[in-house]
């Protein structure tokens, strides 16, 4: 049998070459040699730095770019097309021109002269010259003009965390607040039977419940604003190892008002360039934040999913939208799916914040050698409690409803209504009605009228369902 020869398609190439030599990569990208050694060293995970991270790359060099001409260190026509270079890769018009792995050099210098190589040579064709033959606009000595990786990534990588808490995170964590403080009104007058260890307990409001929920994420709220003041504080001007060899000593503070007019939201120069280069720590503690609204979401869509379960054979408090159907083999089974894709998303980000400490501790000496896994981990993280929190108050909170009288039939079967005896007659006594409305099945009020020699009226007033959830009535 005749065999088929492969067809195999010839691209286009070009000569780029770096201080190691010569590399042939493909003749109609934007990055240069450094770009392509780093893909071809780097072939681990297939993803490539997240693209709100390029995007603040972009705006770094940018910025860069404006003060270096603005000091009169860098040609101004130059500055000029570097600035609409990166005006472009800000704007992700140039994300498909970053294909280093994230799994390079834990400085991120390979990110970082992907974009210096991209700026230069988009920049090169806007003025007009030929990428490959031109080389009036350099990736080193023009784009990274006054920088380093070293400086440049840490604040490429607070830029991005800032942006995306600010105008992802915050505003669909304040939504979900806002409609479980909606749902704790609408519950407010739902009494139903309070669980601890999974056991019964005192009666509790379902709008207490829900509120207590709205104050975590209140408080989660809170605990990721804390850490913006840190995030804002940028590592640019340092350059290597932080004493701002190479550069003007007004150069960070200029870029990060730069950036600020830029983003529209506030950055300054760190406090300490040493620190803000040798470690991460404003990192790690961003992530810590998350991690805890993490927790947070994962104990309340569990708990939403327990009191929904049934329909008939569970607690079957609550009553979930239909959203999908459940099972390939039953039918007519409806899952908590919402709820279940929340409590991954929660793993998820705790998986990542333990990876983000480790990261943190990976600073020897003078530099931190984990910031891409550290940015690419926290961005992630960002991103997925945002999509979650909107997911879930879209497609479980706003059309979750309660099943009344499931709720009061189980406050009145419930043995713990003798707790409110206890001042009257007596832990013991109380022990006893009790254990004795549970082994015949009796409802205590019933065994209490018996037991307790108190009269009817007052056993009533004692074990009233509502009256134990207002302390003090």
């Amino acid at each position: 049998m005749e065999q088929k020869r492969a067809i195999q398609t010839v691209l286009p190439e070009r000569t780029a070459k770096d201080s190691l030599g010569e590399v042939r990569i493909p003749a109609n990208v934007y990055y240069g040699a450094q770009t392509q050694r780093a893909v071809e060293n780097f072939p681990i995970s297939g993803q490539p730095l997240p693209s709100t991270l390029i995007h603040a790359l972009g705006l770094v060099k940018q910025a860069a770019a404006r003060v270096n001409r603005e000091l009169g260190l860098l040609d101004a026509e130059k500055a000029k097309l570097i600035e609409q270079a990166a005006a472009e890769v800000a704007q992700g018009l140039l994300d498909a021109e970053f294909p280093v792995d994230v799994f390079q050099t834990g400085s991120g210098t390979s990110s970082n002269m992907n974009a210096n190589e991209v700026i230069a040579n988009r920049a090169i064709e806007l003025g007009g010259g030929q990428i490959g033959k031109d080389t009036f606009i350099h990736p080193n000595d023009h784009v990274n003009f006054g920088q380093s990786s070293n400086d440049v990534f840490p604040t490429a990588m607070h830029v991005a965390a800032v942006l995306e808490i600010e105008r992802e995170l915050l505003p669909a964590l304040r939504l979900l607040q806002e409609t479980l403080e909606e749902k704790a009104r609408e519950f407010d007058d739902v009494i139903k039977i309070g669980r601890t260890h999974l056991m019964d307990a005192t009666p509790i409001r379902l709008g207490q419940e829900f509120s207590g929920y709205a104050s975590q994420i209140e408080h989660g709220i809170e605990r990721v604003e804390a850490v913006l003041p840190h995030l804002r504080e940028l590592a640019v001007g340092g350059t290597a190892v932080g004493t701002g060899l190479n550069t003007h000593p007004e150069f960070g503070r200029r870029v990060a008002a730069v950036l600020s007019e830029l983003t529209g939201t506030e950055f300054v120069e760190a406090r300490n360039h040493f620190e803000a280069q040798a470690s991460r720590d404003a990192y790690v503690w961003a992530s810590g934040s998350l991690n805890t609204v993490a927790a947070s979401l994962m104990k309340i869509a569990n708990d939403i999913r327990l009191l929904a379960s049934g329909p008939r054979t569970g607690l079957g408090e609550l009553l979930l939208p239909a959203v999908q159907p459940g099972s390939s083999i039953m039918p007519g089974k409806v899952n908590p799916v919402i709820c279940e894709s929340v409590v991954m998303v929660a793993a998820q980000v705790t998986a990542n914040h333990v990876a983000v400490t480790i990261g943190g501790q990976w600073g020897q000496l003078d530099l931190n050698a984990m910031m891409p896994l550290m940015a690419r981990n926290l961005i992630e993280s960002i991103q997925l409690l945002a999509r979650a929190s909107r997911m879930f108050v879209e497609k479980a909170l706003k059309g979750l409803t309660v099943n009344r009288e499931v709720c009061e039939g189980y406050v009145e079967r419930s043995t713990s209504l003798v707790t409110a005896l206890n001042p009257l007659i007596g832990y013991d006594r109380a022990a006893e009605i009790a254990l004795k409305a549970f082994a015949e099945n009796r409802p205590v009020r019933e065994v209490a009228y018996e037991m307790s020699g108190l009269s009817k009226e007052e056993v009533d007033a004692a074990i009233s369902p509502r009256a134990q959830t207002e302390p003090g009535i």
